[in-house]
């Protein structure tokens, strides 16, 4: 399993996951109550859940020449998207949302 922390603001609001098995489980925080991480995700106390990277966090990458890139640079698989999101949301991103990678 990966993980990695979501911060909205530089504040820590919830934990992202992806599973062995390619699901996805976004959980905020028990006492995160702030601004939610879009529209789609209101703050609540059950964890979100998927079979694909949530469309907001897979909105966060980069496309084209720009994500092979990336890809080539961290030494990613182009088609990881989870790992691709870990090794470039958390720094320069647009918007509220930064990931980090846990520790």
């Amino acid at each position: 399993m990966r993980q990695c922390k979501v911060f909205i603001n530089d504040v820590e609001a919830g934990l992202l996951q992806e599973t062995d098995d390619r699901q996805y489980i976004f959980t905020y925080l028990p006492d995160y109550s702030g601004s939610p991480v879009c529209l789609a995700m209101p703050v609540r106390s059950t964890a979100y859940t998927s079979s694909f990277l949530f469309p907001y966090f897979y909105n966060m990458l980069s496309e084209g020449e720009n994500r092979r890139t990336q890809s080539v640079v961290h030494h990613i698989d182009e088609n990881d998207d989870f790992g691709i999101l870990l090794a470039t949301a958390h720094t320069d991103t647009i918007g509220a949302v930064t990931i980090k990678p846990i520790e």
